[in-house]
């Protein structure tokens, strides 16, 4: 995936936050970064430096949020639309490409893996605050 998103000037994860972000603006919201991090499921951090490497590259912009002076609020620039929507279908064809085993991507194989994995990624943040809550009580 770096390697084809690498003529655009983009990383895996670094398209990964713009695209993200793309999906949300399209509601006209312009989330914070926290807000983001949830919604792509990357940490807060990462998407925090993930973004100033974006901002530097031209492909979005960083705010203070006027209702909330802690937040940061990101909003993608003509720049990073044009590269949100030329990566986007050659990212589906290399995951096509990749999930063909399993029938493609919109496939009941695809689709079941999906689900084991996004049960196996709660559980493994379950038992993260689990363990957590028991170092801190002990």
């Amino acid at each position: 995936m770096d390697r084809m998103l690498a003529p655009l000037g983009l990383t895996h994860a670094q398209y990964a936050v713009v695209a993200s972000l793309y999906a949300i603006t399209m509601g006209g919201t312009r989330p914070s970064q926290r807000q983001l991090a949830q919604f792509s499921g990357l940490e807060p951090m990462y998407v925090s430096r993930l973004a100033r490497t974006l901002e530097k590259a031209g492909f979005l912009e960083r705010a203070d949020n006027p209702d909330d002076p802690r937040a940061v609020q990101l909003a993608l620039t003509p720049k990073g639309v044009e590269v949100v929507k030329t990566a986007a279908p050659k990212v589906r064809e290399l995951e096509d490409r990749y999930l063909e085993p399993l029938g493609g991507s919109a496939s009941g194989k695809n689709l079941e893996l999906r689900r084991t994995l996004q049960t196996l990624l709660s559980h493994a943040h379950s038992l993260s605050g689990a363990q957590s809550q028991t170092a801190i009580g002990t």
